[in-house]
């Protein structure tokens, strides 16, 4: 009898390691690495009066391990707006950033500008943006850093040629802020955005959600020289490209990374995740 007691609890043991396996398992997080720390490889820069895929004056560029945002061969800014596109389409995801702000803004950069970029969502691809064109049509996560004056939070709204509804009305004003800290200097910031697909979209920075909003949609202004055939007033984002911003203030990326939010939710499965929110059945393995 003691021999059969010790083999059931010998089995509970053993059991309850593999439900704790199978728990760590299911909440591990398959983040991808959009940059690799080495070169542009997956990326599309777009600059305002440049040609998709033209690097202008090394705006983008590798160092060191780091992703740059750099004017250092610009005269003056002269409305150069860009945004480096990551390939690809995506719907229900968590895209994060690490950033710092760097130096001094390049020279004829606008005043609201400084110490300003973004993380653009559920944006148009970048073949069809125009060549005069400033934003992509998308909803843009805002970055600011800190004037050493006041607040000034990160991790805003922004909406070129978008707009989004908040408690269920709809938003049309361009910028909301969020409730973030402010973060003066040089420091490492991490910014994150959960996207769902055209459901809401949640900001959250260093760990805390600091904005939240529904119903993501083209419409409004603050985009210019767009091809009208794209911005289809009325109609839900439910999926985009993802874009970093050159707005004229140099900044550095440390990372830059991707985790899905659509997966196979059966708990049975060898690749379930208890963190997707959209079912794709057609992915379980068993």
């Amino acid at each position: 009898m003691l021999a059969g007691m010790k083999l059931r609890l010998l089995a509970l043991a053993l059991a309850g390691v593999m439900a704790s396996l199978g728990q760590s398992q299911a909440d591990q997080k398959d983040w991808i690495q959009l940059f690799d720390g080495k070169s542009l490889k997956g990326w599309i820069p777009k600059i305002t009066g440049y040609e998709v895929g033209e690097n202008a004056l090394n705006t983008f560029q590798v160092e060191s391990g780091l992703l740059k945002v750099s004017y250092a061969d610009y005269d003056e800014f002269g409305n150069r707006f860009g945004h480096l596109f990551h390939e690809g389409v995506y719907s229900y995801y968590v895209i994060a950033v690490e950033y710092r702000f760097t130096g001094e803004q390049a020279k004829g950069g606008p005043g609201w500008a400084t110490r300003n970029s973004g993380i653009m969502v559920h944006g148009q691809p970048a073949e069809t943006m125009q060549k005069g064109q400033d934003f992509p049509i998308s909803i843009e996560v805002q970055l600011l850093g800190g004037l050493g004056k006041g607040p000034r939070p990160t991790a805003n709204l922004c909406t070129p040629g978008t707009n989004v509804e908040i408690n269920g009305a709809l938003f049309t004003t361009h910028c909301l802020s969020s409730k973030s800290a402010t973060f003066d200097g040089d420091q490492w910031v991490r910014v994150e955005a959960h996207v769902h697909g055209g459901e809401l979209i949640r900001h959250v920075v260093n760990g805390e959600t600091v904005l939240e909003y529904q119903k993501p949609q083209i419409g409004g202004g603050n985009v210019s020289n767009f091809d009208p055939k794209v911005k289809r007033d009325g109609e839900i984002l439910t999926k985009g490209t993802i874009s970093l911003q050159s707005e004229s203030h140099p900044i550095e990326f440390r990372k830059v990374e991707l985790l899905r939010l659509s997966g196979c939710k059966d708990p049975t499965a060898k690749n379930y995740r208890s963190y997707f929110v959209q079912a794709d059945p057609g992915s379980c393995q068993y």
